[in-house]
């Protein structure tokens, strides 16, 4: 008995210190998860899509060799000799992602409750039209298109294998289009340079969306334009928020007493 009153004690210490209560922090756990489901399940699969994943891919390099700016191969040639700047890009690519995007979600939520709502409907909304674009266009990434000397620096250099069966179970490796990692960076690293109130916050914030685009350049996982239109979705979705904001503020108003 004394085990379990100090069980309960200690939840309701944490209820106590969380900014919305337990009902509201399973809330947003849930929605993430649910959300993350439909991402993933979506995202895997993957089966007849590969001829049309290569030759959307082709049309990607088409239009930036028109362009003048089809540049990644020749990035990604200059540095591969350079071991270091490899493995960080490597494990920038494998944690940035989901490691440091969850733990800003989380410190979001703890230290700055009244902004997380805004960035929580920005990432709906943002992989809402992922699930669009991996569904209408699927598109190979760099490392998987040959001729162009390409190097998957993931399987070369961190012994992970893009090819297994537990990894293709969670990747669908023709989901270039949008680039994920530099609109999760950009939602990130927007908020916090407008949350954050020390100046080397700030500063690292505000470079983190670039850096997320060398890296996913680096690593042959996506190409620039791939990481515009990542750019493009996360441009959208905190229009969309905005726009949901908008829509609560006025119901809210609508719903409070004449004397208010």
């Amino acid at each position: 008995m004394t085990t379990i009153r100090a069980v309960r004690g200690l939840v309701a210490r944490i209820g106590r210190w969380l900014p919305q209560g337990w009902g509201d922090a399973g809330l947003q756990v849930g929605l993430f998860v649910l959300a993350d489901l439909c991402y993933e399940t979506v995202r895997g699969v993957a089966e007849g899509q590969r001829a049309e994943a290569f030759a959307n891919a082709g049309r990607v390099i088409d239009i930036e060799v028109a362009t003048g700016t089809f540049f990644e191969p020749d990035l990604q040639a200059a540095l591969i000799g350079q071991q270091w700047v490899i493995e960080a890009a490597n494990f920038a690519y494998m944690n940035s992602h989901f490691v440091l995007t969850t733990g800003f979600l989380a410190w979001l939520y703890l230290r700055r409750n009244e902004h997380f709502y805004f960035v929580r409907n920005m990432f709906m909304v943002a992989m809402a039209l992922a699930l669009v674009g991996y569904t209408l266009v699927p598109t190979a990434p760099p490392r998987l298109v040959e001729g162009y000397g390409f190097v998957d620096t993931i399987n070369q250099y961190s012994e992970v294998n893009h090819e297994s069966a537990l990894v293709q179970m969670f990747i669908n490796p023709y989901a270039a289009i949008p680039s994920m990692h530099c609109a999760f960076a950009l939602m990130v690293g927007g908020t916090g340079l407008l949350v954050s109130r020390h100046t080397i916050s700030k500063v690292f914030w505000a470079v983190y969306p670039l850096i997320v685009l060398l890296v996913v350049m680096i690593t042959a996982n996506h190409f620039w334009l791939d990481a515009a239109i990542g750019w493009a979705v996360a441009g959208l979705s905190a229009l969309a928020a905005l726009q949901l904001a908008r829509v609560r503020e006025a119901w809210t108003f609508g719903r409070r007493p004449a004397t208010a």
